[in-house]
């Protein structure tokens, strides 16, 4: 049953998502906050396996919020879902670059809402194909001739390779199948990429291919919508 805490700033939007959860089975919300400040105390305090996250309050917003709250995180850090009125927005490109494994609008239907923390819970990431490539095409400060980042020094060769693949939308079982490796074996592979480059998410490894230069921006290498 994975724990939630909601964080929204408008009564009515808070109120509504936490009583849908709360009719919701295997949902258990164990806190909601007003703002930014409020949801990095309640997440430090109740330790929450998903947090839905407003992306913009007042003060603290919730990609600072959210930054911190992964920081401040032990071994089991929340997989953070933001909330938005609108999905290509810089907003939404900074939540991600921070740790969001996804985002959702504020208008998604309630079936939808709970498949999403389902899958966020289970460890994956939740945006369309062709909603991040916009976001990072619109958003990646990437030159012509990316400096190389020092951290992929830690990374062998295979590491490399597995998170320029994953740095162009493909599953575990796409880079398996491409790499005639097991999807277990490409899973470890991310797993150490992601703990070698203190990564929170899939989402935030896609958009460090990117900055670094390890990710293609070409058509061809996004898979279909699977949101």
């Amino acid at each position: 049953m994975p724990t939630v805490l909601v964080a929204d700033d408008q009564f009515l939007i808070r109120s509504g998502l936490i009583a849908l959860l709360q009719a919701a089975p295997g949902i258990d919300v164990v806190g909601e906050a007003q703002d930014g400040e409020e949801a990095i105390e309640l997440a430090a305090l109740t330790r929450p396996d998903v947090i839905l996250m407003d992306i913009r309050m007042p003060g603290i917003s919730g990609i600072t919020a959210t930054e911190r709250i992964l920081a401040q995180a032990q071994a089991s850090p929340p997989k953070v879902l933001v909330l938005t009125t609108f999905d290509l927005d810089e907003y939404v490109y900074g939540a991600l670059k921070v740790g969001a494994c996804g985002f959702l609008l504020k208008d998604t239907p309630p079936d939808r809402l709970l498949a999403a923390i389902d899958t966020v819970h289970a460890g994956d990431m939740l945006f369309s194909a062709s909603v991040i490539k916009g976001l990072i095409e619109t958003y990646t400060p990437r030159p012509a001739d990316p400096e190389p980042h020092s951290a992929l020094g830690t990374l062998t060769p295979r590491e490399l390779e597995v998170l320029g693949l994953v740095g162009a939308g493909m599953s575990n079982s796409d880079i398996a199948q491409r790499l005639v490796l097991s999807t277990a074996t490409i899973k470890t592979h991310v797993h150490r990429c992601m703990r070698k480059l203190t990564l929170n998410s899939r989402a935030q490894a896609v958009v460090f291919a990117y900055e670094t230069g390890l990710a293609s921006r070409g058509p061809a290498a996004w898979p279909k919508e699977t949101t």
